[in-house]
């Protein structure tokens, strides 16, 4: 359930400490576009397309440590059965690790899987200072009732 979720979701809740303003050191949370891999090589490995202009990225860049949340939004089971994704019965995951910008060697890797299944980022505006970040899982909690 836990890879079938890091495989078909395409965005996810990210959670960080706040790095800045009156909120800093406060809770602070984004959903942000996500990929595991190119469609025929899912490796559970969440990667990222950011840029420094947005608040969760700033975040990160100062303290690394997130949890992501990928719900069953959009599985067969809450879908068919039409739940809210909110239901217990809709299984929800949350990773637990560190953000980092992905390595040189892998950054060939990470826009195939970016790019294969979000298109469009392609075309996003390229003075916004683009990179890819990826988590380095530490922990996992899967809800699965």
């Amino acid at each position: 359930t836990a890879r079938f979720l890091a495989r078909h979701n395409t965005w996810g809740f990210v959670a960080t400490r706040a790095a800045r303003g009156k909120i800093q050191g406060m809770p602070y949370g984004n959903c942000l576009l996500l990929s595991d891999g190119p469609i025929n090589n899912s490796t559970g490995i969440p990667f990222f397309y950011v840029t420094p202009k947005d608040n969760t990225v700033t975040d990160l860049l100062k303290n690394p440590m997130a949890s992501l949340t990928l719900p069953e939004a959009d599985g067969n089971f809450c879908r068919k059965n039409v739940i809210d994704p909110e239901d217990p019965r809709c299984a929800r995951l949350t990773l637990t690790g560190q953000m980092v910008t992905v390595p040189p060697e892998e950054v060939e890797f990470a826009k195939q899987a970016m790019f294969s299944r979000h298109p469009v980022v392609r075309k996003w505006p390229r003075s916004y200072e683009w990179f890819f970040m990826k988590m380095n899982i530490e922990h996992i909690w899967l809800q699965s009732w």
